[in-house]
């Protein structure tokens, strides 16, 4: 029991957690609730309330009584009444919230007609269920086996032991009706186990197994949201958005829940415009609308022959004409009520010192090319440097007969010599 992966807990969460519980993996508590009035003394005359919150594999939740007045805390680990039997599970809340809780999932909050909790687990509890628990993933996957070699059209999503190993539930999603009968008795002869199956709908089977959803955190489902809602394809026409089922569609294969969070505000927003299919009348022609854009308050349409120029109307102007089309006048065209956009020209941001530039810490591309002209300047001459790698010899300025040929010559192909400066020093000294 507990997170393998965490370092340290909590005060109130199991021990390994150092996420609060929240992480999501096995040891963690999904679904948690906060408890807001453990720092709120109940009044004198208030007996406390001793229904007590208990939580199983993948978020399932039940309510017990604390009939003989343990001292329990969140994260204790407990043996629970069932059917036959006794459960282990970890304690979730405790205290006057469990009554809040009960109300809000509709159930009745008579604390003596609830299946009590019969001690804290023990040490020989906790291994008990900690083998049992370790068998789950091997039962898996042979369960999954015989459904296949039955010839059964279902899938097992998971497997969940008792906590005294005395019964194996197996949740499954079929989209048919199946007939499981013969699956149940070779269940009971593999496993030799009290065998018990439970179809879930897809949604529910996204909740227990968890995930990552398309925005880049855990599922809603298996974190915080326990009412499923229907989900209509009308959701995601209200928002604009393009009805593209790889786009839509969450882990479990159904339009995705969060469609429905904002679909109040769009609603709301979407009161003050009109229909998509209104048509306004001018003396140009009649015009379509072709988009709209609900939070900016805008709307563009386009005269039927000229479905290419679109108009940017402002909502109140597209009422305004909608109006006095309805008392059976026409507008003069939709250019008088056009709007100038106005740019807004003020500099949001300034490039001071080039950060915006991504070649900035790039060396620039004659850089290296001058380095190596230099290093050959610096590079004094050696004796066996007479000819190059031709071959040829050096060029210099005078060759063995005295002859130029590095300078310019003449139409003779005489090289002009220049004026000896030491000659003429020695001939104004002489004088």
């Amino acid at each position: 029991m507990g997170c393998t992966s965490c370092a340290s807990g909590a005060d109130g969460q199991p021990k390994g957690c150092k996420n609060n519980g929240t992480c999501g993996t096995d040891g963690c508590n999904k679904l948690t609730v906060f408890d807001w009035l453990s720092n709120m003394a109940l009044p004198a005359n208030m007996t406390p309330y001793t229904g007590v919150e208990v939580r199983f594999k993948n978020g399932r939740k039940h309510f017990y009584q604390n009939e003989d007045k343990l001292s329990l805390s969140i994260g204790d680990v407990v043996a629970t009444h069932a059917e036959t039997g006794h459960d282990i599970g970890q304690v979730t809340l405790t205290g006057e919230l469990v009554r809040v809780q009960m109300k809000k999932k509709k159930e009745n909050p008579d604390a003596t007609k609830l299946p009590k909790i019969y001690r804290k687990a023990s040490q020989r509890d906790i291994d008990v269920w900690q083998g049992v628990r370790d068998r789950e993933a091997d039962i898996q996957k042979r369960s999954r086996e015989i459904a296949i070699r039955i010839g059964l059209r279902m899938k097992i999503s998971d497997v969940e032991f008792q906590g005294d190993a005395s019964k194996v539930i197996f949740y499954y999603t079929a989209e048919e009706r199946v007939d499981f009968r013969e699956l149940i008795k070779e269940f009971a002869r593999t496993f030799n186990s009290r065998i018990e199956m439970k179809q879930v709908g897809f949604r529910q089977e996204a909740a227990r197994l968890g995930g990552i959803g398309s925005c880049g955190r855990e599922l809603c489902c298996s974190t915080w949201l326990t009412d499923f809602r229907s989900v209509n394809t009308s959701a995601a026409r209200y928002q604009q958005l393009s009805l593209n089922p790889q786009k839509l569609a969450g882990q479990c294969g159904k339009l995705k829940c969060c469609l429905n969070f904002e679909l109040d505000t769009y609603l709301d927003a979407l009161k003050d415009f009109p229909r998509s299919d209104v048509k306004l009348k001018t003396e140009k022609g009649t015009a379509v609308c072709q988009k709209t854009d609900i939070f900016k308050g805008l709307l563009w349409f386009a005269y039927e022959k000229e479905g290419m120029n679109w108009h940017e109307l402002d909502l109140d102007k597209v009422n305004e004409i909608i109006a006095i089309n309805k008392k059976g006048n026409t507008v003069t065209s939709l250019e008088e009520y056009v709007e100038e956009v106005k740019i807004d020209t003020t500099e949001l941001f300034n490039n001071v010192v080039g950060q915006d530039s991504l070649t900035r810490f790039d060396a620039p591309k004659g850089q290296r090319n001058k380095k190596k002209r230099n290093n050959r300047k610096r590079k004094p001459a050696t004796a066996g440097a007479s000819e190059d790698k031709g071959g040829r010899p050096p060029r210099n300025r005078n060759n063995q007969n005295g002859k130029s040929t590095g300078g310019k010559t003449s139409g003779s192909g005489i090289a002009n010599k220049k004026p000896n400066n030491n000659r003429n020093r020695n001939r104004n000294t002489s004088k």
